[in-house]
């Protein structure tokens, strides 16, 4: 078979290696789609850890950074029950330290990690599912703590996750969706997707104790600024999903009031199986997110796409030129 695998910052290689088999628990899944997960991926090939505590060498783990994958089952490891050879399954989580990632065309998956999904939806409508999944952990924190229906919900960062969010917050009730991107053409892309107003992250003017401000909100950035701009203007709940590299002011305004600034929970399987949900019925739309289709051998290419703010996500065919 034929994998990626970045060698050095900047050198990723399309080379040869054996196709895996399946230990005791596993799943060989054939990889017919895989989509980047842009901040892993400008690390990684940068030659920046993603988190600054958990530093990496080269050449990377094979098939690594690539975790967002829809295939079929090719071989059962020993053990393996709820699975079928040629059952059409995506990945719902990114286990992190397996012996291989999913830029390849075999990928070896524990049982667990993997759900069922309808043959008739796109590969562009399933590998981001592991995306999917992580935004739903944070509304449920959200839903755990105010509900989000029939509130005023503020989604800052329009990103991918971003316009998972703003779907999320749609289909689980909000009464008004405010998008917030310095990114034009991202604030148009989250109006269609559903968002009741987007706009520049300066032009909202509510003080989190007017009447018009958000009442939860969720910031996909990991940046200060703009978890401070939501923090300002949101009277219950920020909950934060983007990687957090900055200290974040909390001053004694927030001190008072119920307010609660809430970090990100923990990956599982209910969420998989909820954001599954709405993405079979049509609530969730994850193909708009698919900017560009490439052969796994343009990997630079896409990331290069990725680095300039050209795609929002691109989906990887490990087969085609290969």
């Amino acid at each position: 078979m034929k994998l990626l695998q970045i060698t050095a910052p900047g050198e990723p290689t399309w080379t040869d290696a054996p196709r895996p088999t399946p230990q005791p628990g596993e799943v060989l899944v054939r990889v017919s789609g895989v989509t980047t997960c842009p901040h892993w991926d400008l690390h990684v090939l940068g030659g920046e850890p993603m988190f600054d505590d958990r530093p990496f060498s080269y050449p990377y783990t094979p098939g690594e950074p690539g975790h967002e994958a829809v295939g079929t089952v090719a071989a059962l490891g020993e053990g393996v029950t709820g699975f079928t050879v040629g059952q059409r399954v995506a990945a719902w989580r990114d286990p992190g330290d397996r012996r291989q990632g999913c830029y390849a065309q075999y990928v070896p998956f524990q049982a667990e990690h993997l759900l069922p999904v309808p043959d008739a939806l796109d590969d562009a409508d399933l590998a981001p599912l592991e995306l999917a999944m992580c935004v739903q952990v944070s509304f449920d924190q959200l839903m755990q703590r105010e509900g989000i229906r029939g509130k005023r919900v503020g989604i800052s960062g329009l990103g991918p996750s971003g316009l998972v969010a703003v779907q999320m917050a749609k289909a689980y009730g909000a009464s008004e969706v405010v998008g917030f991107d310095l990114l034009e053409d991202r604030r148009a892309r989250a109006a269609a997707l559903g968002a009741d107003r987007v706009m520049h992250p300066d032009a909202f003017p509510a003080d989190r104790h007017d009447p018009g401000a958000l009442d939860a909100a969720l910031d996909t950035t990991g940046l200060k600024v703009s978890i401070e701009m939501l923090m300002a203007r949101t009277r219950k709940t920020v909950a934060l999903f983007g990687v957090l590299r900055e200290t974040v002011h909390f001053g004694p305004d927030y001190w008072w009031g119920d307010f609660a600034l809430l970090g990100y929970g923990e990956h599982n399987r209910t969420a998989a199986e909820r954001a599954l949900a709405l993405i079979t019925d049509g609530t969730l739309r994850l193909a708009p997110l698919v900017t560009h289709r490439l052969p796994l051998t343009r990997y630079e290419d896409g990331v290069a796409l990725l680095r300039r703010k050209a795609a929002l996500k691109v989906l990887f065919d490990p087969w085609a030129d290969a």
